[in-house]
């Protein structure tokens, strides 16, 4: 009884603090897509962006990698081949796509795109291991789908429909190839441990950002942007990438990642009211039905459809 009653003592005093931590960890990871559309503000190009954000972040993520791999065992070549695949898929190819589509479409709508991420792992789980998908799990998807598609409609109704169609398909990409990841990535993670998978795989996608800009850049454009672009881009790699990574990290080992993703709602939210207060987009009855209706699709795939 004793032990229980401990067991429950040390639960509870793990929970607020792991709350917190997801919490926090949500709205950064959120503010990544506001601070992307302030920077194109300055006239500069997703190549030269996203360059400049992995060249800040890769001293943090190789940081991150060495301190999770000490005194464990090298990595072996099958080891690496699956770190660069993991890292071109997970955070280059989906990293790129994002900034791309930003370009084109709010942030809201950006968000709403890619918080339809366990959708896409569902769908690739059914398709690669055959795994169920319940009565309950296909209810939540068309729910989430349908208010993407409001916001999405909302948005094609501004005037911007061709712009606003490519911008969303960047995004949704963007989404499938971070969900690609999630599915390949179980392996590896029981195998190298998440926290030294990620700051590997991000390291990879860090090499792979800055190589992409020498082959299609002058060197000269790196920082032939203005000064705004750079404190920007040094804010996003660390409030927006680095540290919502541990933030999240830290928080799945205190609550479970149950608890975490359930956490992580409060990102749409966010993105959609610092959309609203530091870019200017609208806020609209159908935004905030959209919203609802992703949000609510989330938490019956979620809860219910287990």
């Amino acid at each position: 009884m004793q032990l229980q009653a401990t067991s429950e003592h040390s639960a509870h005093k793990n929970l607020a603090p792991g709350l917190i931590l997801a919490t926090l960890g949500a709205i950064a990871f959120s503010g990544k897509a506001i601070i992307v559309k302030l920077a194109y503000r300055y006239g500069v190009d997703a190549v030269t962006l996203i360059m400049l954000r992995m060249l800040f972040a890769l001293p943090l993520f190789a940081l991150m990698a060495w301190w999770a791999g000490r005194g464990k065992p090298p990595l072996t070549r099958r080891d690496w081949i699956g770190v660069f695949g993991l890292g071109f898929s997970g955070y280059y190819l989906s990293s790129f796509l994002d900034f791309a589509g930003l370009a084109y479409i709010t942030a809201s709508l950006e968000r709403l795109i890619l918080y339809l991420n366990p959708t896409l792992v569902l769908l690739f789980g059914w398709i690669v291991y055959r795994r169920r998908i319940t009565r309950w799990q296909f209810v939540g998807m068309s729910i989430s789908y349908a208010g993407v598609l409001l916001v999405f409609g909302h948005e094609v109704q501004l005037g911007q429909s061709a712009a606003a169609a490519w911008g969303a398909l960047l995004v949704f990409l963007s989404a499938v190839s971070y969900a690609i990841y999630l599915v390949a990535s179980g392996e590896f993670v029981k195998r190298l441990g998440s926290l030294r998978l990620v700051g590997l795989a991000t390291s990879v996608a860090c090499v792979l950002c800055i190589v992409q800009f020498m082959l299609l850049r002058p060197m000269s454009a790196a920082f032939d942007v203005a000064p705004q672009v750079i404190w920007l881009s040094i804010l996003n790699a660390t409030v927006c990438t680095a540290v919502p990574v541990l933030a999240v990290m830290m928080a799945i080992e205190r609550i479970g990642p149950a608890m975490a993703a359930q956490t992580g709602m409060v990102g749409p939210i966010s993105t959609i009211l610092m959309g609203v207060v530091i870019l200017g987009e609208p806020f609209t009855a159908w935004i905030a039905a959209g919203t609802a209706l992703v949000i609510a699709g989330i938490f019956v795939f979620t809860r219910m459809g287990r």
